[in-house]
């Protein structure tokens, strides 16, 4: 494997085929409350609650997915449905930390064709992750807000959420071409947001006392890994 390769994000699905189309049956049914996220939504935000350093039990994910009680059939069903989502999670996590990116489970192209698109996989995605951001807003945005700002931009920009306080943005998401760009870099900055909640905050030097030599040891020298967004 040469050094260019080695150093790329490559993605990585976070769950296997047959679970994802078993979960996006599930979430599609009447099993399920009409106000229950369907499975892009349940990826996006499971993805967010990867990233965010603020844990999220069990219960609380699964609430927020289904808002209420599923009429699962059987036991079975149940425990299939629910390690499903826990893994997914678990994936996730397992993904940024080795450095990749989440393979994301649709087609991130937006067609000029499309009238009403916003059932579009990639919009009910990005609402599902802002959803998980809406959550911890303090932690997401923290001491590094305008670069957590500028990396959130594309998922709030097609959310569709900030439509009627933004039309600027609502407009910027609604061209097919520029809607594409945003989300072919989706991926990637999920993993620049998951490096970022994580970056140890740089701190300023403490100045040096007047008359006094310096001796001591200079401020520390933190790393910050928020890179700017990708064009």
């Amino acid at each position: 494997m040469n050094d260019i390769t080695a150093d790329t994000p490559q993605p990585v699905p976070l769950l296997e085929d047959d679970r994802l189309d078993a979960l996006f049956e599930f979430l599609d049914s009447e099993r399920v409350s009409e106000e229950a996220l369907d499975l892009f939504g349940a990826h996006g935000l499971l993805t967010a609650l990867a990233i965010s350093t603020v844990p999220h039990d069990r219960d609380e994910r699964h609430a927020l997915i289904f808002d209420t009680t599923p009429d699962f059939e059987s036991d079975q069903q149940r425990q299939e449905t629910l390690d499903a989502l826990d893994a997914l999670m678990a994936n996730a996590v397992e993904v940024f930390e080795n450095g990749n990116i989440p393979d994301l489970p649709f087609d991130l192209e937006f067609e000029s064709s499309d009238e009403d698109d916003d059932e579009h996989p990639v919009r009910l995605w990005c609402a599902g992750f802002m959803e998980g951001v809406f959550l911890d807003e303090a932690a997401w945005f923290g001491a590094q807000e305008e670069t957590a700002a500028e990396l959130l931009l594309p998922f709030m920009t097609l959310s569709g959420l900030f439509d009627e306080e933004d039309p600027e943005l609502s407009a910027l998401g609604q061209q097919p071409k520029e809607a594409t760009r945003l989300a072919g870099q989706l991926a990637e900055l999920t993993l620049d947001l998951y490096l970022l909640q994580r970056a140890p905050v740089e701190k300023p030097a403490p100045n040096a006392s007047k008359g006094k030599g310096s001796k001591g040891k200079s401020g520390g020298k933190g790393k910050s890994r928020g890179p700017g967004k990708r064009q």
